[in-house]
């Protein structure tokens, strides 16, 4: 896959306060912003061309940007996710592009997904998990086929899915895409109603939206869980009491007690907390 798109230019209103604080694809996640993981996985997997695309805060997107080579699409007004890859164009060049949810984290395998687009001659490929017929926002016919999206029925269905926001935008439909819209709701819908075909790729991998507070949590500990730690604290913290089931941030100091919590870099931990986000400008607690 030469170019890919992670999507980075919603709101994130499901995630304040966090996102009145920094824009939701850069909140932390273990030792990067989510949007680093998602860039790191892409990278890895060969992708030449990566553009993100900013509309709320767009200097804490540019910020990160400018030290890994993505490219930046600015967005004065929101145009979708189909206006977004359109406006793109010029940045991620001619052919199929994977497009990438940035508040999805998932450990999938692009180059597999790629793999999977080639071979099925659909117009997209959409990253899925399985699930029972009836099942998920996605239903699947023969050959993993779409029959079934956000309740159309296409053909008969013989298995149900989830879609987990990851997918291959084929060239042929790029070219069809409108300035503003949805992928979903703008562009698949209808070419699922003019008889195109449109794949899935089926994945096991485990993946997470961080669009809310309790799933912003879930997706450190996960990050914790895979390196078997019960705790983590960037090596140039400091930390002077219990940290335990946290993770710190780098520049952070850490002089009261902080349990089960996610402090961000640059924060200054003076009173106990449990069971919060800690950023320096407030704190947001789970709710109970």
């Amino acid at each position: 896959m030469r170019a890919a798109m992670i999507l980075c230019a919603g709101l994130g209103t499901r995630l304040r306060p966090l996102t009145d604080w920094l824009a939701k694809p850069m909140v932390p996640v273990g030792d990067a912003p989510a949007v680093g993981h998602v860039a790191s996985r892409l990278r890895a997997s060969g992708v030449e061309r990566l553009v993100v695309n900013v509309h709320h805060r767009p200097d804490d997107l540019r910020a990160w940007a400018a030290g890994t080579g993505a490219a930046i699409s600015e967005e004065a007004e929101l145009l979708g996710t189909a206006g977004g890859v359109a406006r793109a164009a010029p940045l991620l060049g001619d052919g199929d592009v994977l497009v990438w949810n940035g508040d999805i984290l998932s450990d999938l395998d692009p180059r597999a997904l790629e793999r999977a687009h080639a071979a099925s001659g659909a117009a997209a490929t959409l990253a899925v998990v399985a699930r029972a017929a009836g099942e998920g926002n996605v239903g699947l016919g023969e050959g993993g086929r779409i029959v079934r999206l956000r309740r159309e029925a296409f053909g008969d269905e013989r298995a149900g899915a989830d879609f987990v926001g990851v997918h291959v935008v084929g060239a042929g439909l790029r070219a069809s895409l409108p300035e503003r819209g949805c992928l979903v709701g703008d562009v698949y819908l209808p070419a699922l109603r003019a008889g195109a075909r449109l794949a899935s790729h089926a994945v096991t991998s485990a993946f997470v939206d961080v669009g809310s507070l309790a799933a912003y949590v879930d997706a450190n500990r996960a990050w914790l869980a895979a390196r078997g730690a019960s705790s983590w604290a960037a090596p140039d913290a400091r930390v002077s009491a219990s940290v335990d089931g946290s993770i710190v941030g780098a520049g952070s100091v850490v002089e009261a007690a902080a349990l089960r919590c996610v402090v961000w870099p640059g924060t200054h931990v003076r009173e106990p907390v449990a069971d919060a986000v800690v950023t320096p400008h407030g704190v947001a607690r789970l709710p109970s």
